[in-house]
């Protein structure tokens, strides 16, 4: 009986002696039989392949269907696959032509724009000055508390601000007053420049019997106060009437009343002195016409409003003033300074005055554009007052907008009401439409 269990004792260790030297045996070590569906591994892959071969690269195989090995991240190439196998090409792409941002591409054969996209916009503003009786400002006003009438028709409005603007301002000096109207002016041009901002600008321009630019749109800085400092240089007309007769009379000697040259009495006449007011305005407002539009444009007339022998006319002045939303702001010195200047816009002259010139030109101006009155002012401190007044209201003013329903036909009015009682309101009385851009 023992002799059988040593026996098997025996014959089970021996057979786990023999599992256990079968686990050791590394799987490699007994070659895969070939299959039908998988390629034969490449050497370096097989068992007993040199160590030399490890270092080569792998070369890449192709699998049934023909699709490339992935090695790492990089896919490497197929195989060429069966000539049975080859699809036809696809049609090549058309060429892809690219243009900088904000360029529009062309046709290369009509050198026309490929595509155009045309925006029509006719967008009226009017600046608009709203005071109480005793002249100051009123702020806080909506939109609802003002109606804009376009030849009778209310208007709905598109746009309303009552946010300061800078200004471009044209700023001209009438040096054909009397010289000492004009001295009392020329005490007073540091303070015409402390009117403005730094985010202004200003173009000077004089006039008498001709229209001079003395500078073009400058900052508020050193060129400008050199150019007031030339202006102050400027001397105006003497005073007086002119002589015709007597000893300091333009004739000759007289002996007992008769010309000694000449036996008949010669007769004098004083020539003309033009004040050409239409056309300084006029190449003022076609300066102001070239400037940036965010700025509100003004032209501010130092002036005794005398004028004489213009080549413009103040219609035409006065549409180019309209079409390009230009506001003239005036201050009267010498005869425009009478308490009653800026109501002779109402009295009509006959035209046999024409020789004599007109001296209601100026509040015509300022009444038309939307710049209220003329600031006539006698003393030095008044006229600086007047000064700061006039800009003030210039850049605080409320500008509203609004769509025509049409931008044909000629001159067009504008009637602005403000829903507040005892307020008066200061702006533009029409403007020209500009021509519709093709």
């Amino acid at each position: 009986m023992a002799t059988k269990i040593n026996t098997a004792l025996i014959l089970g260790l021996t057979l786990f002696l023999a599992g256990a030297l079968a686990a050791q045996q590394k799987p490699d070590d007994i070659p895969d039989a070939p299959s039908a569906t998988r390629p034969i591994p490449p050497p370096s892959m097989r068992p007993g392949a040199d160590k030399d071969d490890e270092t080569k690269p792998d070369v890449p195989a192709a699998d049934a269907s023909g699709a490339g090995v992935t090695t790492g991240s990089k896919e490497l190439p197929r195989s060429a696959p069966d000539s049975t196998d080859q699809k036809p090409a696809p049609p090549p792409m058309p060429p892809v032509r690219t243009v900088p941002a904000g360029s529009v591409p062309k046709d290369l054969e009509t050198g026309q724009d490929l595509y155009t996209i045309t925006v029509t916009t006719n967008l009226v503003t009017v600046p608009v000055t709203v005071t109480d009786r005793e002249g100051r400002l009123i702020g806080g006003l909506l939109p609802r508390d003002f109606v804009v009438l376009e030849n009778g028709q209310k208007q709905t409005l598109k746009f309303f601000t009552s946010d300061p603007f800078a200004l471009s301002a044209a700023v001209i000096f009438d040096t054909g007053m009397a010289d000492v109207g004009l001295k009392k002016v020329q005490e007073t041009l540091s303070a015409l420049q402390g009117a403005f901002s730094q985010f202004d600008e200003i173009g000077i321009y004089t006039y008498s019997s001709t229209v001079g630019r003395v500078a073009d749109f400058t900052g508020v800085g050193k060129q400008l106060t050199a150019t007031l400092n030339e202006v102050k240089g400027f001397s105006g007309a003497n005073n007086g009437p002119p002589v015709t007769s007597g000893p300091l009379g333009p004739q000759g000697p007289i002996i007992n009343g008769i010309p000694i040259d000449s036996p008949v009495n010669p007769v004098s006449t004083p020539s003309k002195v033009a004040r050409v007011m239409n056309d300084a305005i006029l190449l003022a407002a076609r300066d102001l016409s070239k400037r940036d539009r965010a700025r509100r444009k003004i032209i501010f007339v130092i002036s005794d409003g005398r004028e004489q022998g213009s080549i413009a006319s103040y219609k035409d002045t006065l549409k180019v003033l309209l079409t390009q939303n230009i506001t003239v702001y005036a201050v009267g010195v010498e005869g425009a300074a009478i308490p009653v200047y800026d109501r002779l816009q109402r009295i009509h002259l006959p035209k046999t005055r024409a020789a004599m010139g007109y001296s209601d030109i100026l509040p015509r101006y300022v009444n038309a554009t939307g710049g209220g009155t003329v600031y006539g002012e006698l003393a030095q401190a008044e006229i600086e007052r007047a000064y700061a007044r006039a800009i003030g209201d210039a850049r605080n003013q409320y500008t509203l907008g609004y769509s025509p329903r049409s931008s044909v036909g000629g001159y067009r009015e504008i009637e602005v009401q403000v829903r507040r009682p005892d307020v008066k309101v200061y702006a533009k009385r029409g403007y020209y439409p500009l021509p519709t851009a093709r």
